[in-house]
């Protein structure tokens, strides 16, 4: 899907999506179903994500900061 610069955005699998993250591909997916996290594509029996909804989630996570998790800032 072209992206609004005319580029191929490149779309990453669940496992891929998890490390950066530092976490399970399980856990992606939990996150998947409690309509958390980065919104993926179904693309036949996989769940793809586009990187730059992982860029839209990371400025959300930034925006919302630690004190949503209770953390001190």
């Amino acid at each position: 899907m072209p992206s609004r610069k005319g580029k191929m955005d490149r779309y990453l699998t669940t496992a891929e999506v998890a490390e950066p993250y530092r976490t399970a591909a399980s856990t992606v997916r939990y996150w998947r179903h409690q309509g958390y996290g980065p919104r993926g594509v179904k693309v036949g029996r996989r769940v793809l994500y586009s990187e730059a909804e992982l860029a839209r989630f990371d400025r959300q996570l930034l925006e919302q900061g630690p004190r949503q998790w209770g953390w001190a800032a």
